[in-house]
């Protein structure tokens, strides 16, 4: 999946820098899950987009993986700009818990 998803956006977005990290060991789900990721996009195509509007585009990009695996999606979607200006992408919150089912 992680593979999977790296790939699509390489190819939808042609990224200065991204990142696809596999967080789903943070949470309450079996061992070799590959169901919660964190994603850091960096795109000059982001240019004049709102943050609503980039998630969107990647959500469509990713619509048959979020329907058949991808249970939680952390997008941090930036232009080249926004990356130099910030530097990096911030930490995930660690997991509340549950049972499995809403992580």
């Amino acid at each position: 999946m992680q593979d999977q998803i790296s790939q699509k956006l390489t190819a939808a977005f042609a990224p200065e820098h991204l990142e696809v990290i596999n967080e789903s060991h943070m949470h309450n789900v079996p061992a070799g899950s590959e169901s919660h990721f964190k994603v850091v996009l960096v795109s000059d195509s982001f240019k004049g987009k709102m943050l609503i509007a980039r998630h969107r585009l990647v959500n469509a990009t990713l619509a048959d993986e979020l329907k058949n695996g991808i249970h939680a999606l952390a997008l941090h979607t930036m232009t080249t700009e926004e990356w130099f200006a910030k530097g990096n992408a911030p930490e995930s919150p660690p997991c509340m818990g549950g049972d499995g089912t809403n992580t």
